[in-house]
């Protein structure tokens, strides 16, 4: 299929700079926001405030009505984690069957332990479900700064097909059909940048840095093995690339919610905001200890966020830790 008419729900940063990028691709798009008030000031003024001097491209139509987005071809839903099946729920008596509903959102949902691409299986079972995550910030994207991700769908031929519909010069999504692979990497890199955060607020220097997200990325990869994911895809945009940009750039959430710690701000007075690891640490941590996966980074980034040890007793406890082999 040619996918020429694309709906991306969610007018936020992210959702406004993969509209742009569907645009560019030569796509019809329908930007949905949520906020009538906020989609009328879209229509209006043709630029988001959460990326100003950016204009929306002509292509690009303003939509409030969920049903309207929904006729698209296939959906990008890009709205934080925690709020993907409220807005699935809400999409799907409108979804025609087998439209493609790609994930962009980088988390797991608290309480049920689901992947976001389980979410939309068991609210919109006529949908196809797939997920597009790698190292990428939505101002660059935006600005169109070329940029690579990975977009995965079970069908190895739909996310074919879906990477060459938004695909263009300036974004490049490599195809897979990984599904959880490409979801294990986006979410467990969220916690992981908390701590390399914590690295930097606290002064501690590159090496420890490095040390840090070299670690860090030991225990994404045992995660990702307890829970089917591939080597290889571990090893791609979405695992290894999106640490490595995470865990490196204040541009991200996470990694400036992790500095802030370090500095020794408390975790309450913090504004989380979309730092998607603060609510993805927890339920992360539980699945690890389900499949009985080492992760003690993860496990000090949690304790951390929950009050239970400082930053000074977390760095004691991961400095002390028993000699080893590297593994």
């Amino acid at each position: 299929m040619a996918f020429n008419h694309i709906a991306v729900l969610g007018a936020g940063a992210w959702g406004t700079a993969l509209a742009l990028a569907c645009a560019r691709a030569g796509r019809s798009v329908t930007l949905w926001e949520h906020d009538p008030a906020n989609a009328e000031r879209l229509k209006k003024q043709r630029e988001s405030h959460f990326l100003p001097g950016i204009l929306l491209d002509d292509r690009i139509a303003i939509a409030s009505d969920l049903a309207e987005a929904a006729r698209a071809a296939a959906i990008l839903l890009v709205v934080p984690a925690q709020a993907v099946r409220a807005v699935i729920q809400a999409l799907a008596p409108a979804l025609a069957e087998r439209t493609p509903v790609i994930v962009c959102a980088k988390g797991i949902e608290r309480g049920s332990k689901k992947f976001m691409t389980e979410v939309i299986a068991e609210c919109a079972p006529k949908a196809s479900p797939a997920i597009l995550s790698g190292p990428s910030f939505a101002a660059d994207v935006a600005r169109g700064i070329p940029t690579a991700v990975t977009l995965a769908a079970a069908d190895g031929k739909l996310a074919a097909e879906l990477a060459q519909a938004v695909g263009s010069a300036t974004l490049r999504p490599y195809h897979s059909n990984d599904v959880r692979g490409v979801e294990i990497g986006g979410a467990a890199k969220n916690v992981l940048a908390i701590a390399a955060g914590v690295v930097m607020g606290r002064g501690l220097g590159a090496s420890a840095l490095a040390a840090l997200t070299t670690r860090g990325f030991a225990e994404l990869v045992r995660f990702g093995t307890a829970y089917g994911a591939k080597a290889e895809t571990m090893m791609g945009l979405s695992g290894l690339g999106d640490l490595l940009l995470t865990c490196s750039s204040p541009q991200s959430r996470n990694f400036t919610f992790g500095i802030k710690l370090g500095r020794g701000e408390r975790p309450d007075s913090i504004h989380a905001g979309l730092a998607e690891g603060v609510f993805t640490a927890p339920v992360l941590l539980e699945m690890a200890r389900d499949r009985s996966v080492d992760m003690p980074i993860s496990a000090a980034v949690a304790a951390l966020l929950t009050g239970k040890m400082t930053v000074d007793a977390v760095i004691e406890s991961l400095l002390t830790r028993p000699f080893k082999a590297e593994s």
